[in-house]
């Protein structure tokens, strides 16, 4: 639950509060995270009192009415303050009052958006400069733990295609990160985290760029750990109706980095694609759809 950011002046008002403004304060103590994401009169209605009291008790808190109340919450819970379980609540008393169905919707709308926004000039930008940099590398070891794992194994194995410049920092027993070891100024660490960061990727990084390892970090925020290690970072929105962060975005990035990466190897790239095509062929790996049939 998040440490409301009106508590201490809630609390310090209370005893002087009309009995309907204390209801109304008990409320917003109690809470929180429907202060952040519930309408007025739907919180108004949940306490039991007529919306004007919520206003009224918000102009005694010294606001000019309720949406700037509304915002403070909604602010802390975009700040990751509430915590995964907090922000079940959350979904979950939303989740109750729209409907299965427009809940959907949102996180439909929301993930659209955000990988909309990768396209503004921007973040293009910076998709280009990392793809050159990775490109440049001798080798790409790939960190990304928890779940920011996905993102890095399938960016790893689609890098597999070319050959083996990408290297996966994973494995069993606990020496999957070992292999970073041998990482020098001539290689790239490409490392994925978002809050709440993961304290061994964050060490992991910091030990690389201290013994000159570039750093290419796709996270979610210019004050995440990883941008002050990181030689580029490129930033990726998490906000989520769910109560888990969003990784589609981070995802996506990972797509688009392997993609401009294999366009830059020329022929080269597309030789090393075909053998590798050849030899899954060889091993039957794949059962391809049947001739005359698009894959659904």
């Amino acid at each position: 639950m998040i440490r409301a950011p009106l508590t201490d002046a809630i609390v310090e008002a209370f005893d002087g509060l009309p009995s309907q403004l204390q209801d109304a304060a008990r409320y917003l103590l109690d809470n929180p995270e429907d202060v952040a994401l519930l309408s007025m009169r739907e919180q108004a209605r949940r306490a039991g009192l007529q919306p004007w009291t919520m206003v009224r008790l918000a102009k005694r808190l010294g606001f000019d009415g309720y949406e700037p109340v509304r915002s403070l919450y909604a602010n802390a819970m975009r700040q990751g303050e509430l915590g995964f379980a907090g922000k079940a609540g959350t979904q979950l008393a939303h989740q109750q009052e729209v409907g299965d169905r427009a809940l959907a919707g949102e996180m439909v709308r929301s993930l659209a958006e955000q990988i909309a926004r990768l396209g503004e000039p921007e973040q293009l930008d910076a998709l280009a400069t990392a793809a050159e940099r990775l490109y440049a590398a001798r080798r790409i070891f790939c960190l990304g733990l928890r779940s920011s794992h996905p993102v890095v194994a399938h960016f790893s194995y689609v890098m597999s295609f070319l050959g083996e410049k990408a290297v996966m920092l994973d494995g069993a027993s606990g020496t999957g990160t070992d292999a970073i070891r041998l990482a020098t100024a001539e290689d790239v660490l490409f490392v994925v985290s978002v809050a709440p960061y993961t304290r061994l990727t964050v060490d992991l990084a910091r030990r690389a760029a201290a013994d000159g390892v570039p750093v290419i970090a796709l996270t979610d925020s210019a004050v995440s750990p990883l941008v002050g290690l990181a030689a580029l970072s490129v930033l990726v929105p998490t906000e989520s109706p769910s109560f888990f962060h969003a990784m589609a975005p981070a995802f996506v990035v990972g797509e688009i980095l392997v993609a401009l990466v294999a366009g830059k190897g020329g022929d080269k790239a597309l030789a090393a694609i075909r053998r590798t095509e050849d030899q899954l062929s060889q091993l039957d790996i794949h059962i391809l759809p049947p001739r005359g049939r698009r894959k659904s």
